[in-house]
C-alpha cells in the first residue's frame, strides 16, 4: 500500500491541499496531481484544491480549472501542504490547514524543518513531484496525474538541465510517459513559450544586467514602473534568472523584480560553489543548495549590497 493511501485509510469526508505562494511548475503539478490520485483511490472524498492565482502559461495543466483561489469556509479532516517550505508559505490559505483535523507535508526544500503531524521532506530529491511519485501506487495513476507529475519534475530540473536531475528522476519520468500524454506540448506550452511582451522583457532584463564579483555574478532587475510600462506582472518574470545563469563564466545569477515600491524578490541560481539556500535564509526565505529566493526591503543598491556582503565569503572560500 503507498503512503499516500496509508493516509487515506481514516474515516475521511474531506480533503484539502495546497502550495505556496507565487506557484511555480512543480508547486501546480503537484496539487494537481495529488488530488487526482485522492480521486482515484478515494473517489468518495471531496477534494479542494487552493492556489493563488494560477499563471496563464499553466492553463494547459490537466486539471487546472480545479484549483480555488479563495478559502472556502471548511474544517478539513485532512490537509495537504505540499511543495511548501513552512506554514506561512501557504500564504491566505494557512487558516484552513491549522483548523484541519489532520495534517500533511510533502516537500523537498532544505529549510522545512516539518511542521505538519505527518512530514516527508526529502531535500536531496530536485522536485516535489517525484517525491510525490514515490509515494503513489502506479495502478492509481491515471494519465491526468501522470502528466501533472511529469511536468513539475520538469519545471524544476529546468527540463532535466539541472544538477539535481539524476539517474531515478529519468527513469521516473520514462514511466510517466507511458500513460502516453503529450509531453512536449505540455513542456512547450507551460516552459518554453512566452508571449511576446515577456520576450520583450527578458531581453530587456539581459540587455540591462550588470556584472559583480570580477564578472562571476550576474545582476538584473525590474522595477515597478518597467513593469507597468510593459503591462506584466510577476508571472513574467518566470525563467529571467535562470537565462542570467546560463552566461558564460558566471557562478551565480542574481534577478530581482518589484514587489511594491522598495520591496523586492529576490531570486538566486548557483552553479558550483554557493549555497544560495544559506543566503536566503538569512532574509526569512529558503529553497536549495542551487535556487533559493526570498523577499528584502530596500533600494536596489542596498538589497544588493546586503545580498553581497554574504555572497563574497562563500565565493572567497570557495574559488575552484
Amino acid at each position: 500500500m503507498s503512503k499516500i493511501q496509508e493516509l487515506l485509510q481514516a474515516d475521511l469526508h474531506n480533503v484539502g491541499i495546497a502550495g505556496h505562494v507565487r506557484p511555480d511548475g512543480d508547486c501546480i503539478g503537484a496539487v494537481l496531481s495529488v488530488a487526482g490520485y485522492i480521486g482515484a483511490v478515494r473517489p468518495d472524498l471531496t477534494v479542494d484544491v487552493y492556489l493563488e492565482s494560477v499563471p496563464e502559461r499553466f492553463s494547459p495543466a490537466p486539471g487546472v480549472h480545479i484549483i480555488q483561489t479563495e478559502a472556502a469556509d471548511r474544517e478539513y479532516d485532512l490537509f495537504f501542504a505540499v511543495d511548501c517550505g513552512d506554514a506561512d508559505r501557504l500564504g491566505k490559505f494557512r487558516p484552513l490547514f491549522d483548523r484541519a483535523k489532520d495534517t500533511v507535508c510533502i516537500d523537498h526544500h532544505i529549510s522545512n524543518e516539518g511542521f505538519a503531524a505527518h512530514n516527508f521532506i526529502e531535500p536531496e530529491i530536485g522536485s516535489s513531484c517525484e517525491i510525490l511519485y514515490t509515494m503513489m501506487d502506479p495502478e492509481y495513476i491515471r494519465e491526468d496525474t501522470a502528466a501533472c507529475l511529469y511536468m513539475g519534475i520538469a519545471h524544476d530540473t529546468g527540463v532535466f538541465q539541472y544538477s539535481n536531475t539524476t539517474p531515478r528522476t529519468l527513469r521516473i519520468a520514462a514511466q510517466l510517459l507511458e500513460y502516453g500524454f503529450d509531453h512536449t506540448k505540455l513542456i512547450r506550452d507551460t516552459f518554453f513559450q512566452k508571449t511576446y511582451i515577456q520576450t520583450q522583457v527578458l531581453g530587456r532584463a539581459l540587455m540591462e544586467s550588470i556584472l559583480i564579483f570580477d564578472g562571476r555574478c550576474a545582476v538584473s532587475v525590474m522595477k515597478q514602473k518597467e513593469m507597468k510600462f510593459y503591462g506584466v506582472g510577476a508571472d513574467s518574470m518566470e525563467g529571467i534568472v535562470n537565462q542570467l545563469q546560463q552566461i558564460q563564466g558566471i557562478e551565480l545569477a542574481i534577478f530581482l523584480y518589484e514587489i511594491e515600491e522598495k520591496v523586492f524578490k529576490v531570486s538566486m541560481r548557483s552553479n558550483e560553489i554557493v549555497d544560495v539556500s544559506k543566503v536566503a535564509r538569512i532574509f526569512g526565505g529558503g529553497g536549495h543548495v542551487r535556487a533559493a529566493g526570498c523577499v528584502i526591503n530596500g533600494t536596489f543598491h542596498e538589497v544588493i549590497n546586503n545580498l553581497t556582503l554574504h555572497i563574497q565569503h562563500q565565493l572567497e572560500d570557495g574559488k575552484l
